[in-house]
């Protein structure tokens, strides 16, 4: 893959991201605007070379675009959100330039990331603008409420403590407030109707187990094709932080045939 820094517009100015390509390809290719995690607060758009986002681009020769949103210790919500979608925006009207296929854009992440990618793909089917093919919120973190899972969570890597840390920082004001925004916190969404098609995974001990099964129940209920596969552990992006593990290959493997059947429709 070939690596660029580039910067993307945005009506606040233009911002950077990494912008992975092949480095030979024939016409339009496939592209996914991958978002990093950190709990709203902390990550790099570097982060991607470590992650699925990276996996998926050198595995079925796609451009990737990780933006380097604001983060909520430098602007809490809606910066993080305006950021990602701008740089939707961008994949979808300068796609000649970027050499991808317009009608391919797939969105996801990971933990935060996730969260997003799931409020850019609501934001985007309201807007109307800009088509998503499918979206890909590996165990997002979309609840700013506590759930079963969440809440008296000791997980590792993240736990019931760590996410009101980041939610509060986040949000800001809005938080525990009784109005927050479903292009904030995914889970506040009450219409699932004409959402990508979605696919994620997630341990069944890390506090975004609930949140993750109820974004897939929901979405099912409205008619979308959704599937979430679960995975026995407490460890928070198991995929990334603990490569040896049996259900880091099997879940990698498992994302990669959904992934390669949606190219192929």
């Amino acid at each position: 893959m070939i690596q660029e820094r580039i910067n993307i517009p945005s009506d606040r100015g233009p911002f950077p991201g990494i912008f992975l390509r092949p480095e030979q390809q024939n016409g339009p290719v496939p592209a996914l605007l991958w978002i990093h995690g950190g709990g709203y607060v902390l990550g790099m758009a570097e982060m991607v070379n470590f992650t699925c986002g990276r996996m998926l681009a050198e595995k079925f020769n796609i451009a990737v675009l990780s933006p380097e949103y604001r983060l909520a210790s430098e602007a809490p919500y809606p910066a993080a959100l305006e950021d990602c979608y701008a740089a939707l925006v961008y994949m979808h009207e300068q796609a000649a330039e970027l050499g991808i296929d317009p009608e391919k854009i797939f969105v996801g992440g990971e933990s935060a990331g996730g969260g997003l990618a799931a409020a850019v793909c609501i934001y985007a089917r309201d807007q109307g603008r800009i088509p998503v093919a499918g979206q890909l919120p590996l165990y997002p973190m979309l609840d700013c409420e506590d759930t079963a899972s969440s809440r008296d969570n000791h997980g590792r890597v993240w736990n019931t403590k760590r996410n009101h840390w980041g939610w509060s920082k986040y949000l800001g004001d809005l938080y525990q407030s009784d109005h927050v925004p479903p292009y904030a916190s995914a889970a506040r969404e009450t219409s699932y109707r004409d959402l990508p098609k979605c696919y994620t995974f997630v341990s069944d001990g890390e506090p975004f187990y609930e949140e993750t099964l109820a974004y897939v129940r929901n979405l099912r209920l409205a008619g979308v094709p959704a599937q979430a596969d679960v995975y026995h552990g407490n460890i928070h992006a198991f995929d990334m932080l603990c490569l040896w593990l049996f259900r880091s290959r099997i879940a990698k493997e498992k994302l990669c045939r959904v992934f390669g059947s949606w190219l192929q429709e």
